[in-house]
């Protein structure tokens, strides 16, 4: 079992920061990968970024060069800085574990608002 607590969401203006973070249970570096994903009301859930375990980041095109993946090992915990946001950011952020044996955790969600 791997458990997943995500911090760090909340309401900020269009153009400014957050960084939200994700403590896992377990020994990160002992994860297939770590991700970020997104849920916008009526909208289906989407990939936003990811980071194997050699280090390897993925962005969605929609924040490639805005949001940064990030990971320390010696916290177990993984990272998304988030800068220049924008409104259509606003969603819950998951964050989501995969096993070494293909087995899907999901943290509760933090709420992630961008006001015009």
């Amino acid at each position: 079992q791997v458990q997943l607590v995500e911090s760090g969401g909340g309401l900020v203006q269009a153009g400014g920061s957050l960084r939200l973070s994700c403590a896992a249970s377990v020994r990160i570096n002992s994860l297939n990968n770590m991700d970020w994903y997104r849920q916008a009301p009526g909208k289906q859930r989407e990939l936003v970024a990811s980071i194997t375990s050699g280090g390897n980041t993925n962005y969605a095109d929609s924040v490639k060069g805005r949001f940064t993946i990030s990971r320390d090992n010696a916290k177990n915990t993984v990272y998304l800085q988030m800068n220049s946001l924008k409104p259509e950011d606003t969603a819950v952020y998951y964050c989501h574990a995969l096993t070494m044996r293909y087995s899907n955790y999901w943290g509760q969600g933090t709420q992630v608002t961008v006001s015009s």
